[in-house]
């Protein structure tokens, strides 16, 4: 985003990677300020979008790109208990929209705007040990569509991307042995995606070239159409493990 011109605010819990970013931006010439806050915390989406007004005068994009599951609340449904529920759709979901509307409200004022929402494959496959993030995900989707019906006279877009798997610190450190091998193997493009491909197209649906487009989930997920847990869970259940 900032590479293309625009003024960045990011957020997140940890204070020192939000620092590296804001540090690489200032030293290809752009500019972006950093916000630490935890964003399921129902403070944090105004505290955000007055960050961005008093920084830079006003909101025009809004990423949402917060979530995950954490190891403790994997399990199988039929095991999940209220706590686990919770905290998984609390980050993927109840956030995702709580920060949304506040940028809207912002956006509103401004002549509108464009809403990004990170979902991801599992919103729209099964996704047996985390069942409750890929409920969540396909939640965002459908609000995703909702949100773009009610506030599209406003001038504002909202659409999400669904990636596959990304390679990042924290798929890295799950992808151990020959399991990365296995997962590209159900990639038609034969390798796993990287950040820029998804912020390729976070950055599309935020520039003008996408201004008649409202409403979508764009896959991004080099043609996979199989998630590696599903097959995984299956074998569990054929060795009787399910």
């Amino acid at each position: 985003m900032a590479a293309a011109g625009a003024d960045v605010v990011v957020t997140g819990r940890s204070p020192d990677p939000l620092d590296d970013v804001v540090s690489e931006i200032a030293e290809t010439g752009g500019r972006a300020v950093a916000m630490p806050a935890d964003i399921t915390d129902p403070d944090t989406p105004q505290a955000l979008v007055d960050k961005a007004q008093q920084a830079f005068g006003g909101l025009d994009c809004w990423v949402n790109n917060a979530g995950s599951a954490a190891r403790d609340d994997v399990g199988a449904l039929i095991d999940l208990d209220a706590g686990q529920w919770d905290r998984v759709v609390d980050l993927n979901m109840k956030s995702a929209f709580f920060c949304a509307q506040a940028a809207a409200r912002a956006m509103r004022q401004t002549g509108g705007g464009s809403i990004i929402n990170i979902t991801s494959r599992s919103g729209s496959h099964p996704n047996p040990m985390t069942g409750q993030y890929g409920a969540a995900k396909a939640g965002v989707e459908n609000l995703t569509m909702t949100m773009a019906v009610e506030w599209g006279h406003m001038g504002i877009r909202v659409n999400a991307v669904a990636p596959g798997v990304i390679v990042t610190e924290e798929t890295t450190a799950i992808l151990s042995g020959d399991r990365a091998q296995k997962q590209i193997d159900t990639v038609p493009m034969g390798r796993l995606g990287q950040p820029r491909d998804i912020a390729s197209a976070c950055l599309y649906l935020a520039s003008d070239e996408a201004e008649w487009v409202s409403g979508i989930t764009i896959p991004v997920n080099g043609g996979s159409r199989i998630a590696i847990g599903y097959l995984a869970y299956l074998r569990r259940v054929a060795k009787g493990q399910g």
